[in-house]
């Protein structure tokens, strides 16, 4: 069954244009669990707490994570329809490719592997400052952490990186067994993070706290929202960052689909599944933090540090709360290690088709390893380079949910006005038929309110980045790019390229 899944697979892609250069070694649930683990409710749902909790209170908080997890639902809905239909590495540039224009796809690219880069770089910055150091050290431990400044934190992170890289390229099968525990050890860990923190509350449950709004914004807040407004529609959209941070990266269930068997099925699976039980596993635990805070009002004005004033409160024995900091240590790493993952076979597609400098080598994959290593070294590389830019991590981490938001988005955009067209006649196995026109419009609305959530202080930087991208990317297209980028190939190119997939092939002894 296995071997005719494969030979199916490899059949599509030869169809796409590309030969089987990487392993398929991932099966339904490791396509999950990759998406799922960079998701991390234990990463992006602790660190970007406040910034919902700071905003609206203890009812915005969970107001805003169950509106935002059914939107980033039809994200993933309106992706997954998509991914069925074109299985391939880089899924999302691929697919604006097809159904928008080279120029679309080549936009789309640019977009998700920046956003890429940064998620790997900000979810191993907030590894070592709020996991490692602040949680672990400081909180648990009680190590005196004031003296440590920025150079502890790039050495940790450089170390960090050179290891997941390691992994990456030379243990990929590790690398995907780390990852399927990960899915596990989330799920694991939030249910013991949730019991304890209600078995060992401080103060009696208050089930109101769940739809009573307090506005947190400005000083009152500890200035998360570094200005106040009585708008409250405003500041619930302030709020969606912290969806926007946390439920995002599933596009590695895409960006792995040369790897995972029967991929027109378990990627839009993968996908669609990781978001949905971090949506409701997360919504569980925001119910938890809120309700076991001893003071509201006190959780609010400790700013960034509510997450930890409610952790401090907590009556949890001391070997209870020693394991659950190092088991969020653990599956932030891991987070970080997909991210990578995903990054590398972002780059290595875009590169496949010539859209980057050095595409030779990054599109390199090894016959040993079967992983693109230039591709994963030099992600490694970008990723600890943009951490230059780390003492303001958190618009680091806002960047990054933006910019990977908007490439989600693009694709959808573009097959919202080919579907049923000459460009995408035929849907896979997994498609929303009458649901899909609308889903697709919800989803780039989201998409876009998403992206707008974090171009706000105290992340405007995000805002002048974007615009920067905006008005130099077509400058940069008609001025270089239209006439040298080839693009993903189709029609007749894909038939004149069956010779030299089966040449290539060959040296994977894959016939």
């Amino acid at each position: 069954m296995a071997e005719k899944s494969q030979a199916h697979d490899k059949q599509v892609l030869h169809k796409l244009g590309y030969a089987q250069e990487l392993s398929r070694r991932m099966s339904g649930f490791s396509n999950f669990a990759i998406s799922f683990s960079i998701i991390c409710i234990l990463a992006g749902g602790i660190s970007a707490f406040p910034a919902a909790f700071n905003a609206l209170g203890s009812g915005g908080a969970f107001l805003i994570w169950l509106v935002g997890g059914v939107l980033a639902l039809s994200v993933a809905f309106g992706m997954g329809q998509i991914a069925s239909s074109f299985p391939t590495a880089g899924g999302l540039y691929h697919w604006s490719s097809h159904l928008g224009g080279k120029a679309w796809g080549w936009a789309t690219a640019w977009f998700n592997l920046i956003g890429l880069i940064c998620v790997v770089s900000s979810v191993d910055v907030l590894l070592y400052t709020v996991f490692f150091k602040d949680l672990l050290l400081a909180t648990v431990l009680g190590v005196d952490v004031s003296s440590f400044g920025y150079w502890h934190q790039f050495i940790f992170v450089a170390v960090v990186l050179v290891s997941q890289a390691t992994l990456n390229h030379y243990y990929i099968d590790i690398t995907t067994k780390l990852t399927d525990w990960s899915g596990y050890v989330i799920l694991g860990l939030t249910v013991i993070l949730i019991v304890t923190l209600f078995a060992f509350s401080s103060v009696p449950l208050d089930f109101t706290r769940l739809w009573t709004f307090q506005n947190f914004t400005g000083d009152v807040g500890g200035a998360v929202v570094p200005f106040r407004t009585e708008n409250v529609a405003f500041a619930f959209l302030l709020g969606l960052s912290y969806v926007c941070y946390t439920i995002t990266g599933f596009d590695a269930s895409a960006h792995t689909s040369e790897e995972t068997q029967d991929a027109q099925v378990n990627v839009p699976k993968g996908m669609w599944t990781a978001v949905f039980w971090s949506w409701v596993f997360g919504l569980v635990a925001v119910a938890a933090y809120v309700l076991t805070m001893p003071s509201i009002e006190e959780a609010g004005a400790a700013g960034w540090g509510s997450f930890f004033y409610m952790w401090s409160a907590s009556r949890m024995p001391y070997g209870l709360s020693l394991f659950l900091a190092i088991g969020m240590v653990l599956v932030n790493y891991v987070c970080a290690l997909a991210g990578l993952t995903s990054t590398s076979r972002m780059m290595y597609a875009f590169a496949r088709d010539g859209g980057l400098p050095g595409s030779a080598a990054l599109s390199t994959v090894s016959t040993v390893y079967r992983t693109p290593g230039t591709a994963v070294w030099v992600s490694a590389i970008l990723a600890l380079l943009s951490t230059v830019y780390a003492p303001y991590y958190l618009v680091l981490a806002v960047a990054c949910a933006v910019f990977l938001y908007i490439s989600m988005v693009m694709p959808i955009a573009a097959g919202l006005l080919a579907e049923g067209g000459p460009k995408w006649k035929e849907k896979g196995p997994f498609n929303l038929g009458g649901l899909s026109k609308p889903n697709a419009v919800l989803a780039v609305i989201f998409g876009v309110v998403l992206a707008i959530s974090g171009f706000f202080p105290p992340n405007e930087k995000v805002f002048y980045f974007t615009v920067g991208m905006v008005v130099v990317m077509p400058i940069v297209w008609y001025g270089f790019e239209r006439n040298r980028f080839e693009g993903v190939p189709e029609g007749d190119k894909i038939k004149e390229r069956q010779k030299l997939i089966a040449d290539i092939e060959r040296k994977f002894g894959e016939q």
